[in-house]
């Protein structure tokens, strides 16, 4: 049976009427599309406070990806928010802390994106910047482009020794970019394995953890052209098979 593939799941509001204030679970769908190219079977996890349905929702996975969505709460890093913070939502915060203790606890592969890589940073004991201005050095790249989804805007420098190199086969090469936070102080256990051409962090993985990437761009818009990002997704649902396999 090809591995079952959690997607945490984020809520909008219907804004027109008749249904104004209707809420909707979603993701987007190009996490659909990249799980399913690559072998596995998305699941949708939708967002819930009750503890026993969210272990339930990852006793039922192989694997997990922490998608993008709102700005981390930096209450969970013990600062104040600051003017430029954007929009948060504490019930996703605690929903997405819950889903890492119950998929590390079974060791599932973990693919974390954009609002994923630093809620995984937050999450391992590391900081924010809440905004690119407060970068405490000068950023030279525009980190939230306004170009297509699909359009690959910066480059980014891959640590030669990592797995994201190993799985991607390039040292140098160019993402897209959608985000207005960044990696400040990088969690226990995680080292840094991409910066962007002006310091800024662009991906972590966990160095004991046998298998958790997080990377700030959206490589699920990407996997059409050129190859290495469907690599990373393969390289992901590979494990999950492993692990499904094992179990």
């Amino acid at each position: 049976m090809k591995p079952l593939i959690g997607i945490s799941g984020n809520i909008s509001i219907e804004t027109a009427p008749p249904f104004s204030g209707y809420q909707r679970s979603y993701v987007n769908h190009d996490y659909v599309r990249s799980v399913i190219a690559s072998g596995g079977i998305p699941v949708i996890i939708p967002i819930s406070n009750d503890d026993e349905v969210i272990k339930a929702q990852i006793a039922a996975c192989d694997g997990l990806i922490l998608s993008g969505g709102q700005d981390v709460d930096p209450v969970h890093y013990q600062k104040e928010p600051l003017e430029k913070l954007g929009i948060t939502n504490p019930e996703r915060d605690r929903f997405d802390f819950k889903l890492l203790d119950y998929a590390q606890a079974k060791q599932l592969p973990i693919l974390a994106i954009c609002r994923g890589i630093q809620v995984l940073n937050v999450y391992h004991g590391g900081s924010l910047y809440q905004d690119v201005s407060y970068y405490e050095s000068d950023l030279s790249i525009k980190h939230s482009q306004d170009s297509a989804p699909g359009q690959r805007t910066h480059g980014i420098t891959v640590t030669p020794d990592s797995k994201l190199h190993a799985l991607l086969g390039k040292e140098t090469l160019r993402v897209n970019s959608f985000h207005h936070q960044l990696i400040k102080k990088v969690g226990k256990q995680l080292k840094v394995s991409a910066v962007a051409l002006d310091g800024a962090i662009e991906a972590v993985e966990h160095i004991d953890y046998p298998w958790q990437i997080g990377v700030q761009w959206h490589p699920e818009m990407l996997i059409d052209d050129p190859q290495e990002m469907k690599n990373l997704f393969d390289a992901f649902i590979s494990k999950a098979q492993k692990k499904q396999s094992d179990s």
